[in-house]
This record gives structure tokens, C-alpha cells and sequence, in this order.
């Protein structure tokens, strides 16, 4: 079916095929609270015959969403616990997110901000709050690094995101600008001349990290959008998330890895699923995702090696738990190690 415009209701879904009249009646209940939307390019992708379609699955709402499990939390990785002023997280010392906007073309079922997202989220940083953000990167001069998150940053106009690059030219120590966002692989051709002028504004390095999981996402209008960006002069990264049912499968990972690699994207972060509320069904254990990450060594060359990281509940930072990070304490139960030096147990007690 040819969905021309963005899916955002439980009734798009079932006009667009994506579900049947029998679903939608008990998925309002999963759209009252947590956001939907797909854009045309992701609708167009999903095999409506197949029922474990993958892409389908990271955006299609489910009503196992409403089992919330007992360590799932609505902040899991802790961002309020670090915002010094609206819109900042600064959990890092030489690096903050700057979160803009609380909106994204497409939302994620396993998003680990859902509960601070969409319609119902956040919303924009007003100019007195964007004011303040950046009050606070000029005040604070270990910020070497500003990460422009969300929501999805490249949801703004051009002229937005020009106005708030102009406003970090001047801080002399911010060098890198990286945005987080999906829009290259979902609404490709939002990538032009104007946009990528735009995000080059600050006159600092310019990093993109793209979120992709599957390599079907990795279309050839995608990657036209990529080369835009990496001829541009920006460079970029991945993020995935390893998910059970979507690419939880050591042959569908290695074959996204290889495609970022061709796309002249490196692989960076593949990230445990957070326990965010609604997602137990997306995790696999830590043990189960070691061993599909191990299995991609040997496999593939070094250049499609991502790090395997955990944002460790409460705020205590990423861990590379494909390394020494992690000790098994008990059945499904592990200790892992933070950045500086700390013990966490997780999943953490609910």
C-alpha cells in the first residue's frame, strides 16, 4: 500500500494496512499513552504479510506495551537526576545534551525517553529556556562536546537549528556539535543543501550519530541522504539498539554493520534495550546479547565492530558490557562497573 503522508493515529494504521479492525479498537488504549508516528518512507517498508516484520515491529504499537514490569522506570538512564536548567543534561564533564525538542517523525516502541516524548511530551524549549541552555554551555567551560538530542533535533526547520548553531559560534570551548537522529533514514529527502548548511552553522566539528537497526532501513534513498552529509564534510556515526525480533540475530546485525560501514558511517553504540515502562518485550539478557556481539568478531572486519554498552539505571553512565564491565552474580542478575569505578546491580531491584 502507498501511505503518501505520516502515520500519527490508531486509525492511519488500520487505513494503511498496518493493522486490522479488530486490533485498533484495544490499541487506543496503548496510543492514549504513548505516541505514534511513522513517516511514509518507514510505512513503505514493512511486509504487511509477514507478522515478525521487523521494521513493523519497532513501530507499530502492541498492547504488551501496557505490561509495565517492576525495574522499568519512566526516567531509566536518569537524565532528570543531571539537568542543572531545562534541557541540559550534564552527566558527563566535558560533554551536555541539549534537548531542544521533545518530537520525532517516527517513535520508537522501545524508546527509552517515551514517557517525556511526542504530543503529549515536553515539548520545544522556548526562547527564556534555550536562553538558559545556553547561559549554561558558556558558563561552564569543561563543556568541550554539545550532543543535540530529543526528540529528534532534525525535526526543525533550518532556520531553527541555524539560530541555535549561531548561538554555540561564539563559545569558544564547545568544538564538537553531534546530533542524534533517525531523519536521514526516515524522511530521507529532508536531508538537503538548506538543512546541512544549517547544522554547519556553529562553524565547530559536526558529528551526526544515526539511529538505524535493521538493515532494510538502509535504503538507497538513505544512503544518497548519507553521502550528502559525509560529502558535506560531517561525519558520521551509528547508534542501534539490539532488539529481540528485530535484529537479535548475529547474521542481521553483521549485515547492518557492513551496510553503516558502506555508507561510510562508522559503527559506534549498540545499546542494551533501557528499561524503559511498556518494553520488556524488546530485551534480551545481557548474557544472550554478549553472545550474539561475540559472534560478530571474526565475522566481520574490525571497521563493523560496534561497542556493546549499557546506560546503567540511575544515572550512572554507559558500560561496555561486552567487556569487563559485567560480572553474573546470579541467574539474570549481574554486577556491572561504571565509569568511575562503581558497582551497580541489574537489572536494579524493583
Amino acid at each position: 500500500m502507498n501511505v503518501m503522508r505520516p502515520i500519527r493515529s490508531v486509525d492511519d494504521l488500520e487505513q494503511a494496512g498496518l493493522i486490522d479492525a479488530g486490533e485498533a479498537l484495544s490499541l487506543e488504549a496503548v496510543a492514549a499513552r504513548y505516541a505514534i508516528a511513522l513517516t511514509p518512507t518507514m510505512a513503505k517498508l514493512i511486509d504487511r504479510s509477514d507478522p515478525a516484520d521487523p521494521i513493523a515491529r519497532q513501530f507499530v504499537p502492541d498492547m504488551v506495551e501496557l505490561v509495565v514490569t517492576p525495574e522499568e522506570r519512566a526516567d531509566p538512564i536518569g537524565d532528570h537526576a543531571y539537568s542543572p536548567v531545562e534541557g541540559i543534561v550534564h552527566r558527563y564533564p566535558d560533554r551536555v545534551l541539549l534537548k531542544a525538542v521533545h518530537v520525532c517523525p517516527v517513535y520508537c516502541r522501545f524508546c527509552f525517553r517515551r514517557e517525556m516524548v511526542g504530543p503529549q511530551g515536553l515539548g520545544t524549549l522556548d526562547a527564556a529556556a534555550l536562553d538558559a541552555a545556553f547561559a549554561y554551555i558558556r558558563d561552564h567551560r569543561e563543556i568541550w562536546e554539545v550532543i543535540l538530542t530529543g526528540g529528534d533535533p532534525l525535526v526543525l526547520s533550518p532556520r531553527r537549528l541555524e539560530e541555535m548553531l549561531s548561538a554555540l559560534a561564539d563559545i569558544d570551548h564547545v568544538k564538537i556539535v553531534r546530533f542524534h537522529t533517525r531523519v536521514p533514514v526516515v524522511d530521507p529527502l529532508k536531508i538537503d543543501e538548506a538543512l546541512i548548511a544549517a547544522l554547519k552553522a556553529s562553524g565547530k566539528t559536526v558529528y551526526v550519530a544515526l539511529h538505524a537497526n535493521h538493515p532494510r532501513e538502509l535504503t538507497a534513498e538513505a544512503r544518497a541522504a548519507c553521502a550528502r552529509l559525509v560529502d558535506a564534510g560531517v561525519v558520521l556515526v551509528s547508534q542501534s539498539v539490539l532488539l529481540k525480533g528485530v535484529n537479535d540475530d548475529p547474521d542481521v546485525l553483521a549485515a547492518l554493520m557492513k551496510a553503516f560501514v558502506e555508507t561510510r558511517i562508522k559503527p559506534y553504540y549498540l545499546h542494551h534495550p533501557d528499561l524503559a515502562p511498556g518494553t520488556s518485550h524488546f530485551r534480551l539478557t545481557i548474557a544472550e546479547g554478549q553472545k550474539i556481539v561475540a559472534a560478530l568478531r571474526g565475522r566481520i572486519s574490525g571497521l563493523c565492530q560496534p561497542t556493546y554498552i549499557l546506560d546503567i539505571p540511575g544515572g550512572h553512565g554507559k558500560a561496555d558490557i561486552g567487556r569487563n564491565a559485567v560480572r553474573e552474580i546470579g541467574e539474570g542478575c549481574y554486577s556491572i562497573s561504571d565509569y568511575r569505578g562503581g558497582e551497580h546491580i541489574y537489572p536494579p531491584e524493583g
